[in-house]
């Protein structure tokens, strides 16, 4: 599975380059201790098939390829839980659990085919996610009773990287403008959140419940928004994503539908209560306003105290304040457009931007923030990120 072949020949000066980062890979761990591993999804030019793109990643976010990098693998959606990398297979309904290594370098070991466990054979795979402890496995499966997306529910076999099949549960029925990201577990690891926003028409926060044996379960949670400001009729939820404790973070635009509006979205910040409810304080004026208009995807920082917002025209950092409402703290990092991002445990902010074949990734801190040395890194069409912290993110 794995590409080891070494180019020999520079056809270009990129190429020159990226040979000579991957000749100084074996040398890197020994000389410079690791923070974070990196893979990236991407497809070569002129391709067929992706390939994934592993990374070392300093203490001052320096990136160097791993030894074997890139690996000949077909994936298009990555996650990690400290011992595996998943991966939804680009061509075909299975799941694929890689082993990494020591140094970050990926091991075949298993494929589970996900389609046996839909019986409308409707669906396929995208976004792939796990529980805080990295013990269960969850896939959106897209259009799994060929009109609601659904999540499916997997027990990680210790060891071996395999899938147990535990159900699936109601997902929803789309999603915000074509974005399909996965749910985002509080810190109870019980009770997970998503919103589910269909062209302005069909939209809500759903919530999910694991169970004790890893089953994702309707919560049957409510979550009450804020008033809308004058002039519009209602917030519409497009992404969320949870804290360490019990808070939530949630991209909100002022609508009055059916049909969406092209105002700059806002932030809030909800508390989850312990039967999963998510309620506010926080209202139409003091929840601050992104500088990004159409906004991609939503990241916490794993302190709880960082939350990152990217988008078409950039990345912008709040400082998250539990409860009460989110900060604006930096401009925007970077104008590109940005689909997707990562945070490490070292303060490191990795974004793709697909369009533009580009990693960046940003330091932030409290007080600090700043384009890491190196960045940004040329990759062909990145597809999919995923991120494994030295130190795992959670026990």
């Amino acid at each position: 599975m794995n590409g080891n072949l070494k180019l020999i020949v520079c056809l270009s000066a990129t190429l020159c380059t990226a040979a000579s980062l991957a000749q100084d890979a074996s040398t890197f761990a020994a000389t410079t201790p690791s923070v974070a591993y990196v893979y990236v999804a991407s497809r070569p030019a002129n391709a067929s098939a992706t390939e994934i793109d592993a990374y070392a990643a300093s203490p001052n976010g320096k990136l160097t390829p791993l030894n074997g990098s890139p690996f000949q693998d077909n994936e298009a959606f990555l996650t990690t839980n400290g011992k595996y990398l998943f991966g939804v297979n680009s061509t075909t309904t299975d799941i694929d659990s890689f082993a990494i290594g020591a140094e970050g370098a990926l091991r075949y070991v298993t494929s589970t085919d996900y389609a046996q466990f839909d019986p409308d054979d409707c669906g396929s795979a995208g976004p792939v996610f796990t529980d805080r402890t990295g013990t269960d496995l969850y896939p959106l499966v897209f259009d799994g009773d060929c009109a609601n997306n659904y999540y499916q529910s997997y027990r990680i076999k210790a060891g071996s990287g395999e899938l147990n099949y535990l159900g699936s549960v109601n997902g929803g029925a789309g999603s915000f403008s074509g974005i399909y990201l996965p749910a985002t577990f509080i810190g109870n690891d019980i009770y997970a959140y998503s919103a589910t926003n269909n062209g302005c028409f069909y939209y809500g926060v759903q919530s999910f419940k694991r169970d004790a044996n890893g089953l994702l379960t309707s919560g049957g949670g409510s979550a009450t928004l804020p008033a809308a400001p004058d002039g519009y009729r209602i917030y519409i939820p497009e992404l969320v994503s949870a804290d360490p404790t019990d808070h939530v973070a949630m991209v909100l635009q002022a609508a009055n539908p059916p049909g969406c509006q092209n105002n700059y979205p806002q932030l809030a910040s909800f508390t989850a209560d312990g039967d999963g409810n998510l309620t506010t304080t926080n209202n139409s004026a003091n929840m601050p306003a992104t500088l990004i208009q159409y906004v991609n995807d939503l990241k916490m920082a794993p302190s709880g105290k960082l939350l990152a917002v990217a988008g078409t025209n950039g990345v912008q950092i709040f400082h998250f304040n539990g409860g009460n409402p989110p900060t604006a703290y930096a401009p925007l990092l970077t104008t590109d457009n940005v689909n997707q991002m990562f945070w490490d445990n070292d303060n490191h902010l990795y974004a793709i931007n697909q369009a533009g074949g580009e990693m960046h990734v940003f330091t932030v801190t409290l007080t600090s923030y700043s384009e890491a040395t190196g960045s940004p890194y040329t990759i062909s069409q990145p597809q999919s990120i995923a991120v494994q912290p030295e130190t795992p993110l959670l026990p």
